[in-house]
């Protein structure tokens, strides 16, 4: 047995006699060739502080840079750095998905590879798991790259949905978040859908939580892999998993084109002049009703589009290679 091995198997028989914790952090990787070794460099001399053991999990959601290459030298030079690498990209969601699938510790983090997530926040976290804490949200209180209209819409879309949802979510909650063990298997085995909001998952699972606040960094390098375009879909597709409220738009408009049809009798009632004449009038009133109708059938296909995704059934990810990796059962 090798040196490694051995130090592997005797880690693992201290956390099964309670001596020592296991974290793992799952890094998602998408183009972050010139971040790798930074993170790597900054997050390991964290992590090797700690009281607890640790496995770093990074999972290459299809990469088209050198990234699985630094990965692949990473894992073979430290055998607690785990790669997942995808067949195809399948997204920021499937990436941290599957490291929580493949995960092994009592503590679970999952944060990005540009260092926006500041690796000394690892201290706390598992201060605060070793407390008992079994969700822990870390809040941006500050983002030096994003925009005043990036954090104005991120405050409009956080508003949205807490007025729209039973769900309360925590603004400027991000992507970067702990979980115990337990937690963690309540997210592999019960939170499967192909459109998911995982950050969502996590404020509503229950379960002692608390929130951890940080201050973004500047990117190491790179730039957002989401669009505005992708921010909006993403936006569109939580609003629709986590509220049936846009469907019950249908019967406000229902309820409003009565009351205005109420309005307009009423009118010619009491003005006695007929009804409302006009060519103008009358193509502003159809396009408005057109309007609102169409909304409404976009809606609803938006909810069918969903339902249909669900109904293929389709894996969340497909995986193409390992390093370092077993998959616990």
């Amino acid at each position: 047995m090798s040196q490694e091995s051995k130090r592997e198997t005797e880690q693992e028989t201290e956390r099964a006699q309670g001596k020592r914790q296991l974290l793992s952090v799952v890094v998602s990787v998408y183009n972050e060739e010139q971040a790798l070794d930074d993170f790597y460099r900054e997050t390991g001399a964290v992590l090797k502080e700690l009281s607890w053991d640790y496995e770093l999990i990074f999972v290459n959601d299809g990469s088209a840079d050198q990234s699985l290459s630094i990965l692949d030298r990473l894992a073979a030079d430290d055998p607690q750095v785990k790669v997942i690498s995808f067949s195809r990209n399948f997204g920021h969601e499937a990436a941290m998905i599957a490291g929580l699938d493949y995960s092994r510790g009592d503590g679970v983090v999952c944060m990005d590879a540009d260092l926006q997530h500041p690796p000394e926040c690892l201290r706390d976290i598992t201060k605060a798991l070793s407390e008992g804490y079994q969700v822990i949200n870390m809040v941006r209180t500050k983002n030096q790259d994003a925009g005043l209209i990036k954090n104005l819409t991120s405050a409009g879309f956080y508003w949205l949905i807490n007025a729209i949802s039973d769900v309360h979510f925590e603004p400027n909650a991000s992507d970067f978040f702990a979980v115990d063990r337990q937690v963690a298997q309540v997210l592999k085995e019960s939170y499967r859908e192909r459109v998911r909001f995982l950050r969502g998952y996590v404020q509503n699972v229950g379960f002692k939580k608390t929130s951890l606040f940080y201050e973004a960094r500047p990117r190491v390098a790179g730039q957002s892999k989401y669009s505005l375009k992708k921010l909006l879909a993403f936006s569109i597709n939580t609003i629709l998993c986590f509220s049936n409220m846009p469907l019950k738009l249908g019967i406000y408009a229902g309820m409003f084109s009565a009351l205005l049809g109420v309005a307009v009798m009423v009118y010619t009632l009491f003005t006695r002049a007929g009804a409302p004449s006009g060519y103008a009038t009358i193509v502003v009133l159809i396009c408005f009703m057109f309007a609102m109708l169409f909304v409404i059938v976009g809606i609803i296909g938006e909810y069918i589009a969903i339902l249909f995704t669900e109904l293929k059934d389709r894996p969340v990810y497909i995986v193409a290679e390992t390093r370092n990796v077993k998959k616990e059962q």
